[in-house]
């Protein structure tokens, strides 16, 4: 069945001209499926420069939207339309709008986990790739507004010397990891490495080898000597890394609330083959967006592209 169900799939993608986009963070099936996979930043990149009719973006609803601000004369479809985000809600537009005109004077600098409504309000747009060189590129005294993850602003704020005003949002992922079972794992693997997305709270990053976004973690497993590694994100990544690094071991790091050996986004595992499958045949859900809104919510996203 799995192999009937690959086969229409690839049938329809070639027949209907779509190129299927997948998150790191997918499960192996629909990341071995897919056209090209990556983190926020190359997904974005490869949805500008797509020639296809259709793109299927295997994500969560944020990602379907920005294929969908660059790409407005192409299909956008995603496989859950409920397969949300918790950082991008925890930022509603309307609060977000507020917020930043209590701080007139600010550049606005928005995490790419956020709704195409909260880019319209924002100056530029960041992955946590590219967030570091992005605030490096702005004055010293630059006065900067920096949304919605508190953990990935006060990292970079840690990294550049900043004092970016942070908007209280979090990933609930990347918040429930346990320092105290990371440290369990690192007395229990003495030569692994702990790496770890800056998503996390500051107590994790503190005791972590390596701190960068999901490309930089995959690439730096390459790089590195070291054969063990305690990996503090979301655990599909490491399908990725195992592909990459055939000879050495990953060692999920569990969550705080849970005796499970890895931690998961319900969302990104809402999408899975059979919902591509219909995805693709049915060509629904599919992502709209209001011209307004995306008119002012590309400015941002290309300022990003540019510098990056």
């Amino acid at each position: 069945m799995e192999n009937n169900l690959k086969k229409e799939i690839d049938r329809l993608r070639k027949e209907k001209n779509a190129i299927i986009l997948a998150h790191y963070y997918q499960t192996a099936d629909i990341q071995d499926m897919a056209d090209f996979t990556g983190d926020s930043l190359a997904l974005a990149q490869w949805a500008a420069k797509t020639d296809a009719d259709i793109i299927v973006l295997c994500g969560v609803h944020f990602m379907g939207e920005t294929a969908k601000i660059l790409c407005p004369d192409k299909k956008v479809l995603v496989p859950d339309m409920n397969a949300g985000c918790s950082l991008a809600d925890s930022c509603r537009a309307s609060e977000f709008g507020e917020f930043v005109s209590r701080h007139p004077g600010h550049t606005v600098i928005s995490y790419v986990n956020t709704t195409a409504a909260v880019k319209a309000v924002t100056d530029i747009v960041v992955t946590s790739t590219n967030a570091k060189q992005i605030v490096d590129s702005f004055p010293a005294d630059e006065k900067i507004i920096f949304g919605p993850d508190r953990n990935l602003g006060n990292y970079i704020n840690s990294v550049t010397g900043r004092s970016m005003i942070l908007w209280d949002g979090a990933c609930h992922v990347h918040e429930k990891f346990s320092l105290e079972k990371i440290l369990e794992l690192k007395a229990r693997y003495p030569e692994a490495e702990i790496i770890t997305h800056p998503e996390c709270k500051r107590p994790v990053i503190e005791v972590s080898d390596f701190v960068g976004s999901t490309a930089a973690l995959i690439k730096y497993t390459v790089q590195s000597d070291k054969k063990q590694f305690i990996v503090a994100t979301e655990s599909g990544v490491i399908h990725e890394m195992r592909k990459k690094n055939p000879d050495k071991e990953f060692i999920p790091a569990p969550p705080n609330d849970s005796t499970c050996a890895c931690n998961e986004c319900e969302f990104m595992r809402m999408n899975t083959a059979e919902k591509l499958y219909n995805c693709l045949k049915n060509e629904t859900p599919e992502i709209l967006i209001d011209e307004e809104i995306r008119k002012k919510a590309i400015l941002p996203i290309k300022r990003m592209l540019e510098l990056s």
